[in-house]
């Protein structure tokens, strides 16, 4: 069993897609292919944490093989710190889905994000060039300091000059969390010369867009969102070259952070319809945004030119009169589940950075994020033009987004 599914992980690393099976097929087949020769159809779950070796020669080899660069041990599993065969599947159809050798998955996104940067860190290359907005949480992580980096923010345009000797990573989100501008990666890729490119690529998939593809090296995903799909799974997940995912093992060995099984599973099971959910999901998306953009209570619209299941707005009355409002739309943070969700960014996902940093990359305090989702987009429209009523004369905040500009 273990030996069929490297053998999957050796097709990807080979490169058996792009160019062999479209993305539809490898999100229902990728990491299964050994199934049927198994005589199995649903993916097992192996739940063990540790398995019996009699060969403890043996297994000193293959530990001292992992230190050396992170590659997976030949053979079954050791030990559940090391890997897990259900959490190797959805690594294989993760990286064969964005088109990179390898994929690491971790406990969540933040979890990744964190490997990353440890792995930079180990390098003495501590220094990060970031380009805000990023989710708040990534943009906490970086400007605290919290595991030793330095970071520099920049505007796309100054990222070349932010360039230093101990630059080891440059940082962008596209679309971005939470305001949906877009970033030229290809772009930002040259300029970044030999200083790796990280592009979390959450809120597009690789549905929408492949980062790899445009010069990204390092493509992050909080597999909670779009990848899982529903709503019942943590978790996160580096694409990437089979070097670089050698150390993000390492680092995941001996801090801890690994994805249990059930989750793996869960997510093995979402890959396989993330190509539906986001098109249809984003059908819905499109018709709302277009209009929110005619509505004369709403200020502002941002929709990605890529499309997209998700929207923010900025409203001309009290943002918080629509979060209370809403009753079909659930109120919540997260997003890429099946059913919509909205939030204040200002208040919740980016309230721990700095409000005037805050603001300065456009996540201003009428701003709303609606992750859309699978209902019927009449019901949708039904809830939205209600709650928007409901804010209109409610409340009031300082006019800071006078006008109204649309970018669907």
């Amino acid at each position: 069993m273990y030996d069929d599914t490297a053998d999957s992980a050796d097709e990807a690393a080979k490169g058996a897609w792009p160019g062999v099976r479209a993305l539809d097929t490898e999100a229902v087949h990728a990491g299964r292919d050994d199934l049927a020769r198994q005589g199995l159809h649903a993916v097992p779950i192996d739940l063990s944490t540790t398995y019996p070796s009699y060969d403890s020669r043996g297994e000193a080899a293959r530990i001292d093989a992992f230190a050396t660069d992170g590659a997976q041990p030949d053979g079954p599993p050791v030990y559940g710190r090391l890997g897990n065969p259900t959490v190797a599947r959805f690594e294989t159809a993760l990286a064969r889905l964005e088109g990179t050798q390898s994929a690491v998955a971790f406990a969540s996104g933040m979890a990744a994000l964190s490997a990353v940067l440890l792995v930079r860190n180990s390098m003495g290359l501590r220094h990060v060039v970031a380009v805000r907005p990023l989710y708040g949480c990534s943009d906490h992580l970086l400007t605290a300091g919290l595991l030793g980096s330095e970071v520099t923010w920049v505007d796309p345009a100054g990222i070349q000059d932010a360039l230093r000797p101990d630059t080891g990573l440059v940082l962008v989100e596209s679309p971005a969390n939470p305001t949906l501008a877009e970033l030229d990666l290809r772009a930002i890729a040259h300029a970044c010369g030999s200083v790796p490119l990280l592009a979390d690529n959450t809120f597009a998939t690789p549905v929408l867009q492949r980062p790899v593809e445009q010069g990204a090296r390092l493509v992050l995903h909080s597999a909670t969102k779009y990848l899982g799909g529903h709503g019942d799974v943590m978790a996160g997940v580096v694409a990437c070259d089979e070097e670089f995912a050698g150390r993000l093992r390492q680092i995941r060995f001996a801090t801890g952070g690994v994805l249990h099984p059930l989750a793996g599973y869960l997510l093995l099971r979402g890959l396989s319809t993330l190509p539906v959910r986001v098109r249809a999901a984003s059908a819905n998306a499109a018709e709302l945004a277009r209009r929110l953009s005619a509505d004369p209570r709403v200020a502002r619209v941002h929709y990605p030119r890529i499309g997209g299941a998700m929207i923010a707005f900025e409203v001309h009355g009290d943002p918080h009169e629509v979060i209370s409002a809403v009753r079909l739309v659930t109120p919540a943070v997260s997003l890429g589940s099946v059913d919509t969700l909205i939030q204040h960014p200002a208040s919740i996902s980016h309230r721990v950075v700095d409000a005037e940093d805050r603001r300065g990359s456009g996540v201003s305090d009428r701003l709303l994020r609606l992750s859309v989702g699978l209902e019927d987009v009449e019901d949708l429209w039904r809830d939205l033009d209600g709650a928007l009523g409901a804010a209109v004369g409610r409340g009031s905040l300082p006019a800071e987004n006078a006008g109204v500009s649309t970018s669907v």
